[in-house]
C-alpha cells in the first residue's frame, strides 16, 4: 500500500501537466501514488495521462471545478497521507521525503506546507511565499492571514483520515476553498511549515487569483461559514477585526485597479466593523485612497 495519494487536478493543462507529474515521479521518497484527476479536458490532457502508462493513475469525470476534481482524488486515495500539487506548479526532489518525516515525528500534526518558490509564467523569480511565524493557535491565525499556509494547494500535505472527518473541499466557492479546507483542518490538529523552498508555483495574471470580485465573495463565505470553528472568546471582536482586516486589504486592491469608491466602501465597513482594533489604520488607508496617493 502506498504511504503517500499525490493528487494533481487538471483542466485543458496540456501545456504543464508533464512537468508537475515528472517532478512527482523523481521524488526521492518511492512509497508514492500518483493519481492525476482529468476533470472533463478538452485539450490533448488525456493523451499525455495515457503516455505515462501504469507510471500514474488516472480518473476521468466530467468538469466539476478544482473542488471536485481533489474531492474525487481524496476518495481514491489509499495512502496514509495526500498531497496536493495544482497541474501547473511543481514539487522539488525531497518535498516529500522531508514532509513524511515531519509528520511521522510528530503525530499531533494534521497537516503541514513548505517554503515556496514564486515564478513569472516566463520563470522570473517573485519573492518566496514563506513560512509564517509561530502562532499560539493555527485556526486564529488563517483568519487574521489568510495567505498564512504557505505555497497552499500545491504544498500541503495532510493525514488522509482529517481530509475525510473534515468533509472534503467545498464545491460551492469558486476561489479560497484551500483557506476554507485549512481552516477546517486546523480544528482537528496542528500545523507547520517547513522553511525549505521544496515547491515552486507559478503566478499568471490570468489566474483565479487574479479575479477581485470572485476572490472577494469567496473571501466574506469563508469567514462567514466558519466562524463558529473559532473558540467562543474569539467569535466576536477578534472575528470583527479580521474581517475587517481582510475588507482592507481587498480595499487596497480595489484602489490600485482604480475602483476608489468600492475601495472607500470596504473600508468603511471596515472601520465600522472594528474601530478599536483597525480605527486608525483604516481611517488613513480611507484618507490616502480618497486623496488619490500611492498605496
Amino acid at each position: 500500500m502506498p504511504r503517500v495519494s499525490a493528487i494533481i487536478p487538471a483542466y485543458n493543462a496540456a501545456w504543464c501537466i508533464g512537468r508537475a507529474i515528472d517532478s512527482v515521479l523523481a521524488q526521492t521518497y518511492r512509497n508514492v501514488e500518483l493519481i492525476v484527476v482529468d476533470d472533463g479536458s478538452q485539450d490533448d490532457t488525456a493523451a499525455i495521462l495515457a503516455g505515462y502508462g501504469d507510471l500514474i493513475r488516472v480518473i476521468t469525470k466530467p468538469n466539476g471545478g478544482l473542488s471536485s476534481a481533489r474531492n474525487a482524488g481524496i476518495q481514491a486515495a489509499a495512502g496514509d497521507y495526500v498531497a496536493f500539487l495544482d497541474a501547473d506548479d511543481w514539487w522539488h526532489p525531497d518535498k516529500l521525503v522531508r514532509q513524511v518525516g515531519l509528520m511521522e515525528r510528530r503525530p499531533e500534526l494534521v497537516f503541514c506546507s513548505t517554503r515556496t518558490s514564486v515564478q513569472t509564467p516566463d520563470g522570473a523569480p517573485l519573492p518566496d511565499w514563506c513560512c509564517a511565524r509561530d502562532n499560539p493557535s493555527t485556526l486564529a491565525a488563517i483568519f487574521g492571514t489568510h495567505a498564512l499556509v504557505a505555497g497552499s494547494g500545491s504544498s500541503v500535505m495532510a493525514r488522509q483520515a482529517a481530509l475525510k472527518q473534515a468533509g472534503g473541499f467545498d464545491t460551492s466557492l469558486r476561489s479560497l476553498e484551500d483557506i476554507d479546507m485549512w481552516m477546517r483542518l486546523a480544528t482537528l490538529g496542528e500545523y507547520d511549515c517547513l522553511d525549505e523552498p521544496l515547491t515552486t508555483i507559478v503566478k499568471r495574471a490570468d489566474s483565479m487569483s487574479g479575479n477581485l470580485d470572485v476572490m472577494r465573495a469567496s473571501a466574506i463565505a469563508v469567514m462567514k461559514k466558519n466562524r463558529q470553528l473559532l473558540p467562543p472568546a474569539l467569535r466576536n471582536g477578534y472575528w470583527r477585526a479580521a474581517y475587517a482586516g481582510m475588507l482592507a486589504d481587498y480595499a487596497k486592491w480595489e484602489y490600485r485597479r482604480g475602483r476608489t469608491w468600492l475601495a472607500a466602501a470596504h473600508l468603511i465597513q471596515a472601520m465600522w466593523l472594528a474601530p478599536r482594533q483597525h480605527g486608525r489604520l483604516l481611517a488613513g488607508l480611507l484618507f490616502a485612497i480618497l486623496t488619490r496617493q500611492t498605496l
